[in-house]
């Protein structure tokens, strides 16, 4: 599985291509913005996408979804049916920071814990992973070791939960105890920054590493 990695509207957001290169069919993982970038970068790989993948429903992650869906007449999946109170609200949160009108949707898929999603030959396990915001999923790869975390987890760092219906405990949790047992050697690519590992996560991050949560 290829990625390509096309940071998206002013927050700088991670929207992932991931490509099937045996088929050349992809998904798009949160495309929050900037269309013409990401159909740019679509055209100059010359796949196919298949569906659009979502993590959660913050503006900068799903804003452009349904007017992709709508123009690849492709099919939206996820996140977990407890965000679409975020979804709903998309008109208002682009109003509000000044970004492109983006249109509310309902998703043609939610997700939950434990599901497969699948594109070309790729299958991709969701694990439903609460805390930034109450209907937030990841996208992992057990074949390659590879997840798409969102906002979850950064490198260093981990999610805001002052959102509504955000919840720290339940952050702190959801990354121990659905992503640490994905492995340390899991390369995770999160909705903002560079990449990590879960390993090094464990053993330097000041808010889920081993040193502060007690795991060993």
């Amino acid at each position: 599985m290829k990625i390509r990695i096309i940071p998206v509207t002013p927050f700088s957001q991670n929207c992932s291509l991931l490509i099937c290169e045996t088929t050349k069919k992809a998904a798009l993982v949160d495309p929050g913005g900037d269309i013409d970038l990401i159909f740019d970068v679509i055209k100059e790989e010359s796949i196919t996408v298949e569906k659009i993948l979502l993590t959660h429903g913050h503006l900068d992650h799903c804003g452009a979804s349904k007017q992709i869906r709508d123009q690849l007449n492709i099919t939206i999946e996820g996140p977990h049916k407890d965000d679409q109170f975020w979804i709903d609200q998309l008109e208002e949160q682009s109003k509000q920071f000044g970004l492109p009108n983006a249109s509310s949707f309902i998703p043609d898929r939610y997700l939950n814990d434990n599901e497969i999603v699948e594109f070309g030959t790729i299958k991709l396990l969701v694990k439903h992973c609460p805390g930034h915001t109450p209907g937030h999923v990841i996208f992992f790869s057990p074949e390659e070791k590879i997840a798409v975390v969102g906002d979850v987890l950064f490198s260093g760092s981990i999610g805001r939960t002052d959102f509504p219906r955000g919840d720290y405990d339940t952050l702190i949790e959801a990354i121990t105890t659905k992503l640490w047992p994905l492995g340390n050697d899991v390369t995770f690519f999160p909705g903002h920054g560079p990449t990590s590992t879960f390993g090094i996560e464990r053993q330097t991050n000041p808010y889920v590493g081993d040193f502060v949560t007690g795991i060993h």
